[in-house]
């Protein structure tokens, strides 16, 4: 894949970065449905307080374009940017604050952080954040929890202890039916007592990613935040998207789903517009991280 590269002045701070060529993917705002740029997609957030990246968590292209968009996010709010991300659990929050202030080495944070197999895709915007003194929010639930839920279901998490709540988000996390349901059982082949626990599963990643968001936001009021997660907790504006606008709905949300697709250079747009403010097809020829 070839790059171009760009350097920005930011706050004092020069941020060299790459950006897939214009020819591995297009961006559509399903609003105005027009084909539009990143800078367009920041234009849009001006009225938003939090943008949902839904993406697909091997795709380098949709990787590289949420360090792009951090970064003109970042010009147009230096003072006032967080990034929020699935990637990190909110047990290691502490960690990625050390981190970013420069108080531990990069080993001992992707040791104590639970780095994901393909972390050379995300640590540009790690690197980033920490140049730049952004915000990072761990959103996510630790694993120990999720296979808790998984084994014996939501009702488990009022047997932990009480310290443990820190890392959760208020409980009972509500199961959201209706459509996300209907999606969720589509996707994994129907109805099982299983599959509705793994579907428990679901909703406390959901929650745990709103929550994270919401409880940010309370203490850092007139921030913007460029939230990742994989594109199924967010499409259609369900899962963490919903739970979100859930607990504190008097923010103002918009979305992109971003994936490879076999008709990116000609697609049929009207299959894609209720997936999300933005739809964002890349290439599925370039080679994926994992």
């Amino acid at each position: 894949m070839r790059f171009i590269l760009f350097t920005f002045l930011f706050a004092c701070t020069i941020s060299t970065y790459a950006q897939p060529d214009v020819s591995t993917y297009k961006i559509y705002d399903t609003r105005s449905k027009s084909v539009v740029s990143l800078e367009d997609v920041v234009k849009s957030a001006r009225s938003a307080d939090v943008l949902f990246f839904g993406e697909e968590h091997n795709d380098s292209v949709g990787h590289a374009l949420e360090h792009n968009l951090l970064i003109l996010m970042h010009r147009e709010w230096p003072q006032k940017i967080a990034l929020s991300m699935e990637m990190f659990h909110t047990d290691i929050q502490p960690v990625m604050d050390e981190y970013l202030i420069g108080l531990i080495s990069e080993k001992n944070f992707s040791k104590d952080a639970r780095i994901w197999s393909n972390y050379k895709d995300y640590r540009p915007m790690i690197e980033f954040a920490k140049a730049n003194k952004v915000p990072v929010i761990a959103a996510n639930t630790p694993t120990r929890y999720t296979n808790a839920v998984t084994m014996n279901g939501l009702n488990i998490l009022k047997a932990f202890p009480q310290a443990s709540r820190s890392f959760l988000p208020p409980l009972p996390v509500d199961t959201v039916t209706g459509a996300y349901l209907q999606k969720f059982n589509a996707q994994l082949g129907g109805h099982s007592m299983g599959s509705m626990k793994i579907y428990q599963t679901q909703n406390l990643w959901d929650s745990s990613m709103g929550w994270s968001v919401a409880s940010f936001l309370k203490k850092n009021k007139g921030y913007k935040i460029l939230h990742l997660n994989g594109r199924f907790h967010s499409d259609e504006k369900l899962g963490a998207y919903a739970r979100l606008a859930a607990y504190a709905p008097q923010l103002k949300l918009l979305s992109i789903s971003c994936f490879a697709a076999d008709d990116f250079r000609q697609p049929d747009w009207a299959a894609y517009t209720g997936l999300a403010d933005f739809v964002i097809l890349t290439n599925p020829s370039v080679k994926k991280t994992f």
